[in-house]
């Protein structure tokens, strides 16, 4: 993930450094978030039925492969926006792949008691890259061997992990005894799974919240950062990127150890959605905020509530699941969490490109605020008719 980050945090100040394009920081999000909207629900079977460490494998060669063609392109001067497209696009199926056989693979690993747990360590390890990520790409960018070598060498950090799950534990033979399904039936399975969840309450509560965020906000935002950061129009525009991106992904981090630490908020639908709540006020603010004194705290908020909700819905989801269709019903939660993250490229790139990245992002969290408010009143009025 650290390797992801930086490839991110290249590649986009590279392209927004020569095309000072809004249209194609928005195509980022949508081509980073389409595949998972078509294809999570059958990489999710995948999970089910085949090795998790070939399937995460697969997806480390594409990340790899998409960070050397970065290098050739940044080498011999010839990026262009077709190919960047192509290449986001390649990072998306990468990411499409990972996302759902990772989260099996928690759950092979830990107890059910310590699940909420694993998850939330595994978010904070993300954050941490995120973090790290945008650190070194930044020290890259600056000060060392620019984007050209910095890409290349990226691409060895995926290595040793690759090599690793060769022979690692929790793979096919750690299905447990029980029976893999024999076949893939395609639609019909996703809509199966679609099913089983919208008649739980607790998965269905969770697949909506996330959705919701995923649909108006998603992390479209991050990838107009280097328009906000020239915006604030304080030091260097590279510099003011790299400490906005730090303050998001420190927020996570601290959300991580703090929580971990003192085992709060435990895992609840309602604790859930007040804390999305604070994510939309915190990002509004953000968006119309003028200078680092107040929008690098937001961003801090912003980062610690997203990892509190995020890995909070993830592990709901994960306990309330299934075990036969385990994979499937992560599939569909990540084309709801993952996957709607195509449309915040529209919301907040696309409109960005014409009322402005400021008032888009304001109006995107004003609107998801809304939705949330909605959501919880009708849970609430649907809960009484059951409790009485």
């Amino acid at each position: 993930m650290m390797a992801d980050n930086i490839e991110h945090v290249i590649s986009y100040y590279v392209i927004f450094q020569k095309f000072h394009s809004p249209a194609l920081g928005a195509f980022a999000v949508v081509s980073h978030w389409v595949p998972y909207l078509l294809l999570a629900g059958y990489t999710g079977a995948l999970a089910d039925r085949f090795d998790i460490r070939r399937l995460i494998q697969v997806s480390m060669c594409m990340f790899i492969g998409v960070s050397i063609c970065w290098g050739i392109m940044f080498h011999t001067d010839s990026t262009q926006q077709w190919k960047a497209m192509v290449l986001l696009i390649i990072h998306g199926l990468a990411g499409v792949i990972w996302a759902p056989a990772s989260q099996v693979l928690i759950h092979r690993i830990v107890a059910i008691d310590q699940l909420p747990s694993a998850v939330r360590l595994t978010a904070t390890g993300r954050y941490l890259a995120f973090l790290l990520g945008p650190a070194i790409g930044s020290a890259v960018l600056l000060a060392y061997v620019g984007p050209t070598y910095g890409i290349f060498i990226n691409a060895l950090i995926y290595v040793p992990m690759a090599v690793w799950l060769i022979n690692a534990p929790y793979g096919s033979e750690a299905q447990g005894g029980r029976r893999r399904p024999q076949t893939l039936r395609g639609f019909a399975d996703i809509w199966a799974t679609m099913r089983v969840v919208a008649g739980n309450p607790i998965l269905s509560s969770m697949t909506v919240m996330i959705g919701a965020s995923a649909f108006f906000i998603g992390n479209a935002y991050q990838a107009q950062m280097p328009g906000f950061a020239a915006d604030l129009g304080h030091g260097q525009p590279g510099t003011a990127y790299s400490l906005l991106l730090g303050a998001d992904a420190a927020g996570g981090l601290a959300a991580g150890l703090i929580l971990e630490s003192r085992g709060l908020l435990v895992p609840n639908t309602r604790t859930a959605f007040i804390l999305a709540m604070i994510w939309c006020v915190a990002l509004a603010t953000f968006a119309q905020s003028g200078s680092y004194a107040l929008a690098i705290p937001m961003l801090f908020c912003a980062g610690f509530v997203e990892l509190s909700f995020n890995s909070m819905a993830q592990s709901l989801v994960q306990l309330n699941a299934p075990g036969e269709i385990r994979g499937r019903v992560i599939g569909v939660f990540a084309m709801s969490s993952s996957g709607l993250r195509t449309f915040s490229g529209l919301s907040v790139g696309l409109l960005g490109a014409s009322i402005g990245i400021h008032r888009s992002l304001a109006a995107s969290a004003a609107a998801l605020f809304l939705v949330y408010v909605v959501l919880m009143v009708w849970r609430s009025v649907r809960a009484k008719p059951s409790a009485r």
